[in-house]
């Protein structure tokens, strides 16, 4: 299967930000197919609590594979992939991974500057891990495989001190290693996402919150990528309950038609 790798980066230098749905089996895929969207991810968090894990690299590659290939059979749109830390103990491990991917169609990554050890998430110190995004980049152009690497930053995610000026001492040393994206989610504050943009020089990528500006606001705040990670999951399988409970209330099915 073709990778589709030039036409998903070509989607990050667009007017508009990219708006890409976030998905966890085929039949979500299918769903943003019908309404046009142009590319879609899986959302790590989602697949594993399809599969009945946590989030955290708990479902196994091999598991999070069977689930990708069967959406990239089914769905045309240039898929990235969620992985985590990277499901690797170095860059060589990692780069095992997403040529896998690669072979079989996937486009891009997101790839998160935090690890989960014993249940807690805590940021990677930047400059190894900057050079493990270097080691990443060389390695996979030694290969010949194009992948859109998109970095997760989660200086805001994590609430640390200061995050504008950490996240901003990050994307400088990111940004050089070879990487296409960069992502800052639970950045709101419109004031923030605009100090971002202003330094990175690379497409910058946001997440759904309660508080996130609107996307006109978005584009307008240099904003590149749009994502919806966990949450239209978390709102559908809301929905399934309430509408069962109403069934179960009701004591018929009227209220599904």
């Amino acid at each position: 299967m073709k990778n589709q790798f030039e036409q998903f980066n070509a989607l990050h230098h667009q007017t508009e930000p990219l708006l890409i749905g976030n998905v966890w089996n085929v039949q979500s895929a299918k769903s943003f197919e019908k309404l046009d969207f142009k590319a879609i991810a899986t959302s790590s968090a989602a697949v594993a609590e399809t599969l009945g894990y946590a989030d955290g690299e708990l479902m196994t590659f091999e598991e999070y594979a069977f689930v990708i290939k069967h959406i990239l059979k089914s769905v045309p749109l240039p898929l990235s992939v969620d992985l985590e830390s990277g499901y690797g103990n170095d860059a060589s491990e990692i780069v095992e991974n997403l040529i896998k991917l690669s072979k079989i169609g996937v486009a891009g990554i997101n790839i998160e500057d935090s690890v989960i050890n014993n249940g807690k998430r805590n940021i990677e110190d930047a400059s190894t891990f900057s050079k493990k995004l270097a080691e990443i980049c060389e390695q996979l152009k030694s290969f010949g495989a194009t992948m859109f690497i998109n970095v997760r930053c989660d200086a805001f995610l994590l609430g640390l001190p200061n995050p504008v000026d950490e996240a901003t001492k990050r994307l400088l040393l990111y940004q050089k290693t070879g990487i296409n994206g960069l992502f800052f989610p639970c950045i709101t504050a419109l004031g923030d996402i605009q100090a971002i943009t202003k330094v990175s020089t690379l497409p910058v990528n946001v997440m759904c919150m309660p508080n996130l500006p609107d996307f006109k606001q978005l584009q307008e705040a240099g904003v590149k990528r749009i994502s919806m990670g966990n949450f239209v999951n978390q709102s559908v399988y809301n929905y399934l309950e309430n509408s069962v409970k109403t069934i179960v209330k009701e004591g018929n099915f009227k209220s599904l038609f």
